[in-house]
């Protein structure tokens, strides 16, 4: 059994900062690929920041020099540090992983971020 779970979303002001948390749960799972995904109402999911398989990391254009995507593979945990955030940010975020034993995608619950005044 696993599951990923994602944690640090909320409130904040245009031009703040916020950091999100994934980890990974389960006994005998390990992550190649992890990254964020992001929806806000009324759009498609669409793809934020993630760790491909190789090493190499792919951000959305619109995030680039503003959010950095960063893993801590002994918790297998992945985080996103999020900087001058912008209301087009505003969205729920998901945590998104493929496991190295089947190949299967995995998605967390999501959680809020809302850049508002």
């Amino acid at each position: 059994q696993v599951q990923l779970v994602e944690s640090g979303g909320g409130l904040v002001q245009p031009g703040g900062s916020l950091r999100l948390s994934c980890a990974a749960s389960g006994s005998g799972f390990s992550f190649y690929v992890m990254g964020w995904y992001r929806q806000a109402p009324g759009k498609q999911r669409e793809l934020v920041a993630r760790f491909n398989s190789g090493g190499s990391i792919n951000y959305a254009e619109s995030v680039k020099g503003r959010f950095t995507i960063s893993r801590d593979n002994a918790k297998n945990t992945v985080y996103l540090q999020m900087n001058s955030l912008k209301p087009e940010d505003t969205a729920v975020y998901y945590c998104y992983g493929i496991a190295l034993q089947n190949h299967k995608d995995y998605w967390g619950q999501g959680t809020q971020v809302t850049v508002s005044s």
